[in-house]
């Protein structure tokens, strides 16, 4: 069997076995950490930042597609030294107001678990004014992944991302393009911008900055949320993520 066709078993099987996890415990998955201690590990890169240790959560930076065809490479290079010299102003798009903590959330719009987390996360900052959440496309389960991602982020440049981002991961749809360019109309957008934009080199440096944060981060899949210093990888209760963005304020700001 080819590199291709195994991968794509495989993103079939991570997709399914997800999906059944989903309906099999409903919110369940998302209230794991309630109640527990949370223990941390400090992480080498970023200095200062901390990796929440939340059992089959962590992967320990194990890599389910390697020895395949390495689907998440970036269609563009990255300045992965600009990345490591700045990883706050690549998480979280500069310095930050005081009294804020931000979230940085990368999803893929192919993972169940993050279509929840989302529109979590979304309530949670309309409702709270300390809190910031900066969203990043994590594409890594195939093509319709990173067409969506482009697409969202072509949206951006058109000051719809909330909406297009919200729409994508409700949708059942493949990111076709004649779909795309009905939800453009659906939303009000230049469907031909959005195109061009999808196609451009600083939506593929977008995600290929992400991609490589993600690599830094020594995270594996999606979703993976970094509050302000704490790194967690996969979907934590809102218990837990407000426990958290409690800890970071009493704390000096790590992004300052």
């Amino acid at each position: 069997m080819t590199a291709t066709p195994r991968r794509n078993l495989l993103v079939g099987l991570l997709a399914l076995g997800g999906g059944y996890a989903v309906l099999r415990t409903g919110t369940a998955a998302y209230g794991r950490l309630t109640g527990m201690d949370l223990a941390y590990e400090p992480m080498e890169w970023p200095e200062g930042f901390r990796k929440l240790v939340a059992g089959s959560t962590s992967s320990g930076g194990f890599d389910p597609f390697v020895g395949l065809d390495a689907p998440a490479t970036p269609d563009r290079a990255v300045d992965t030294v600009a990345v490591e010299a700045d990883p706050c102003g690549a998480l979280f798009g500069g310095p930050l107001d005081s009294g804020i903590v931000p979230i940085a959330s990368f999803s893929d719009y192919n993972c169940p678990f993050c279509r929840v987390l989302t529109q979590r996360l979304a309530a949670y900052e309309a409702a709270e004014d300390g809190v910031r959440v900066v969203w990043h496309e994590l594409p890594i389960l195939g093509d319709g992944s990173r067409a969506a991602a482009r697409a969202a982020l072509a949206a951006k440049r058109q000051g719809a991302y909330v909406a297009f981002h919200e729409r994508l991961m409700r949708s059942p749809f493949e990111p076709t393009d004649e779909y795309l360019r009905v939800l453009a109309a659906d939303l009000g957008i230049d469907a031909d911008r959005l195109a061009a934009d999808m196609a451009s080199d600083a939506v593929a440096d977008e995600i290929a900055t992400s991609l490589a944060l993600a690599r830094g981060l020594a995270t594996v899949g999606t979703p993976v949320l970094v509050i302000g210093r704490t790194v967690i990888e996969g979907a934590p209760d809102m218990d837990t993520i407000k426990r958290i963005v409690a800890e970071e304020r009493e704390q000096p700001p790590i992004c300052a």
